[in-house]
């Protein structure tokens, strides 16, 4: 019996939506921030915006993109990331920075958060306060901290690339509240990144209003030339002398934040 000649046809056929959807994602991906509207997206992909919509719904419903704050805006979640360059969000928190970060409160004492931006906050994703004696917060995984008023913040936003950083604050112009308003005062934004660039890491003195009593400083975390992250340590105002937080808290923070990078650069190319 004669066999069959070879074919390079494929044995099943493409799943359209999937393929389209796919490409919405890749889309979102590539826009400054992870952040597009629908429109966008659907010029990027040459497809109508119903469908567009259609497959940014269903991304949603699945967790990979949230909505942003104007109508019609979409961002990346962390789920993407799981996705990417086989690089698992969870996994390096819980693998890398987590032990790290525990190691590190017999040197810093004082409570650190390592943090994330998302759609204009900084989203702690680890946190010491459960093994800082020091503590005086709890539950803090998951908090979202501002921008513009927490070292966290300060520290990601001086140290991202400008495109980065515009599509970060665009995102808070665009909000009808303090935060907003703080995003909209190009002047001060500007003075408060220059200060942080050339202090070399954030600070925070208390402008957070919930948080009035309390200061915190932040170094960026770097995988590489890949900013990841931002680790901060959080102390109230009175209880750090301005001589130990430059002599002794400041460089040990670096360093975590520096160990943070180099484990996770390593933990990512393996």
């Amino acid at each position: 019996m004669r066999k069959p000649a070879p074919t390079t046809t494929p044995q099943y056929k493409e799943v359209r939506g999937l393929t389209r959807g796919l490409e919405v994602l890749k889309a979102l991906n590539r826009q400054a921030g992870g952040i597009a509207s629908t429109t966008e997206l659907a010029r990027a992909c040459a497809l109508d915006r119903t469908t567009t919509k259609r497959l940014l719904e269903t991304l949603r419903l699945q967790g990979f993109v949230r909505q942003g704050e104007r109508d019609g805006q979409y961002y990346l979640t962390f789920e993407v990331r799981r996705l990417s360059e086989g690089f698992e969000d969870e996994a390096w928190v819980s693998q890398v920075a987590s032990p790290l970060m525990q190691v590190s409160v017999r040197e810093l004492v004082w409570p650190c958060d390592l943090s994330t931006a998302e759609a204009g906050f900084m989203v702690v994703r680890e946190s010491t306060h459960r093994w800082s004696v020091l503590s005086q917060h709890r539950a803090m995984i998951g908090e979202k901290l501002p921008l513009l008023v927490t070292a966290a913040g300060r520290a990601y936003l001086a140290a991202c690339d400008e495109v980065e950083r515009e599509a970060l604050l665009d995102l808070l112009r665009g909000r009808a509240d303090n935060w907003g308003d703080l995003a909209r005062d190009r002047a001060a934004v500007a003075e408060m990144l220059r200060d942080t660039q050339q202090r070399g890491y954030a600070y925070n003195d208390g402008e957070w209003i919930r948080e009035a009593d309390f200061a915190a400083i932040a170094w960026p975390v770097f995988a590489g030339t890949r900013l990841l992250a931002a680790v901060n340590m959080v102390f109230p105002k009175s209880a750090v002398s301005s001589h130990d937080l430059e002599t002794r808290f400041v460089p040990a923070l670096q360093r975590l934040a520096q160990s943070i990078g180099k484990a996770s650069r390593e933990w990512v190319e393996r």
